[in-house]
This record gives structure tokens, sequence and C-alpha cells, in this order.
């Protein structure tokens, strides 16, 4: 396909994990992507990215950082579309405020200032989160269906302290009040847990939380999550920008899953590997729910079967290398 052709496009976080399949696809689409990093002279961020295929000409690299306000100012130039996906995501955070918060919260709105500063920009697509649709203190039980009207509780979430679920709400919350001040086109895609095919050297969060499982665990966390193909994430970031009717927010998760139910897919699947047998507490099942499809679908995206992108990701135990440990490249692609 060739749709982008002549087109600029921007995506923040370009290195991340979601980031670095959308700018893939992007480049195939026939876009030029301007792209920012914290260091692109860090080949452990950025040599997958030249590496891929139309990157020489039309893959444009730029330091920013998301803290420093102005410093996306001349990346969105002149760009059609903006995808900002940079926005940390991990669970072992000594400070959330300065970790997790301000990166998100502030990050979001500095990149949306510098829009407002370049008449170019049509739309803005934000990568935010299901984390920031799902914590509302609602019920959530197998005849609960969720749906793009849910938004997350920050009080709840600092009861809970949720901090990762805080930062997503609120960046969320803070960019939809900005947006409309100040008459920006946006469109919110709210992901899952993110599993599938790596193109970066390092682990992401959720595919971490799959290998744990096979890299000597004694037990499987009680918890039930929502799960993504990283194919489909990156798609509905291109359909949202490429899609004039495309507005408001679209969640994405292919089937809401407990620990157990993955456990007995990877046994299935890979009936040799040595997996946990028993929940880590005693406690009942956290129960699954269900989230709607309906509007995601009406974008465009079809989903790819949660096994298939189990099976992608563990392709590689299927050598006769053997498993290695979470510090390896496990995926391919």
């Amino acid at each position: 396909m060739s749709s982008g052709a002549g087109k600029v496009v921007c995506v923040t976080g370009a290195s991340g994990y979601i980031a670095s399949w959308l700018v893939r696809l992007l480049l195939g689409r026939g876009y030029t992507v301007k792209a920012s990093v914290r260091d692109p002279n860090d080949p452990k961020k950025v040599e997958h990215l030249v590496k891929l295929e139309g990157a020489k000409d039309r893959l444009h690299l730029f330091k920013a950082n998301l803290l420093d306000e102005g410093s996306f100012d001349s990346i969105v130039e002149g760009c059609e579309g903006v995808f900002h996906t940079a926005s940390p995501f991990y669970h072992d955070v000594q400070d959330p405020q300065v970790e997790l918060i301000d990166p998100a919260v502030k990050g979001t709105l500095n990149v949306l200032k510098s829009c407002t500063k370049s008449p170019s920009v049509k739309r803005v697509v934000l990568t935010s989160s299901v984390a920031a649709v799902a914590y509302n203190g609602k019920p959530r039980t197998p005849e609960v269906v969720v749906d793009e009207t849910w938004f997350s509780s920050p009080d709840l979430c600092r009861e809970s302290k949720m901090w990762y679920v805080l930062s997503k709400t609120l960046a969320e919350e803070a960019a939809w009040k900005f947006a409309k001040e100040n008459h920006i086109d946006m469109v919110t895609i709210n992901p899952a847990m993110v599993i599938g095919p790596l193109l970066q050297p390092t682990l992401n969060t959720s595919a971490e939380a799959i290998l744990k499982l096979i890299n000597g665990a004694q037990t499987f966390p009680n918890a039930s999550f929502g799960w993504i193909n990283v194919k489909d994430v990156a798609t509905a970031h291109v359909l949202a920008f490429e899609n004039p009717s495309a507005s408001g927010r679209y969640v994405l998760v292919e089937r809401v899953v407990h620990h157990s139910e993955i456990v007995r897919i990877l046994r299935e699947l890979y009936p040799t590997l040595m997996l946990p047998d028993k929940c880590a507490d005693d406690k009942p099942y956290v129960p699954i729910y269900q989230v709607s499809k309906e509007k995601a679908k009406s974008l465009g995206v079809e989903f790819i079967p949660f096994e298939v992108s189990l099976w992608v990701n563990l392709g590689w135990a299927r050598s006769d290398v053997g498993f290695r440990s979470l510090g390896d490249h496990p995926f391919w692609y």
C-alpha cells in the first residue's frame, strides 16, 4: 500500500514496542516518518528502526525529552499526523510522580502544545491504555461489558496505589481537556496488555509477564487481564489517522484471560514446557469480563486471536537451542 506517499507524520517514543511496529507500518504505507527518541546515538534504541524497509529515505530521527517543553516543536512542524506513543510502563517504581505521572501527563501536554504551533497537523493519535478505561469501581464480572464510555477513577487509582493506571488515566484526561480547549482533532487508542513479535532488542513489560511463566515460576498470578496483538495496535493507530470519520476512543482487547487460562493454553501449545500448576494464592480466581469490540471493528481492526499471539511469541521455543533467559531476545517476526 502507498496511501501515505508524500505525507509526513511524527511518532514520539519511536524506539518503543508499539511505536516500532507503528513506524514499520507507516514506512510500509509510504509515509515519511519524523521519529523522536531520547538518544538517537544509542544503537539499542535505534538500530532496529534504521534497518526497516524504507527507513533510509523516509525515516528521520530526532532527540526529544518528554519533560522539555518545546522539544517537540521542530519535530511536529510540517507533519499532517502526530502519533504520541511515548509514556513509561513498568511496575517497580520508587517515585510514581517522577517516574510515571510527570512523564505521562506533562509529556502528553508538551507534545500537544507543539501541535498547536504547527498548522500542518490535521490529527493527533494518542496511545492511551485500557488502564484509563476499566478501573472505576464498577464490578467486572463475566456478564459485564466494558466499552469506550468507561473512564477510570483517579481517586480509586490513588487509593489502590495503581500508579501506572493513574498515570495513563490522568494523561488521557488532561489530553482530552487540552484538545477540546485548543480545537485539536484527537483520537485515542486504548490497548490492553500488548503481546506479539518484538522489533526492538529489549523485552516489553507485557511480554515479560508471559515469559515469566516459562522461566521457572512456581505459581501463576491470580489475575485477569485483557490482551491484544501489537500488530493490531499499530494498525489501529494508522486507521485512526487515515479514516476521516474516526473519533473519540478505541478500546483494543482481543480477550480477557485469567493467568490460569494462559497456563492451560501454553501447556496445549508446548506440552514439554515446565509451567506452574498452582495459583499464587488460595482465593477465588479474579473473574474475567467482556470488552466491546464493536467500535474497534468499525475502524477496521480484525483482531488476531490470543492463542496465535502466544504461539508467535513462543515459536522460538521449538528450536534445538532450548529456552533463553529473559535477558535474551526471544521472539521472531
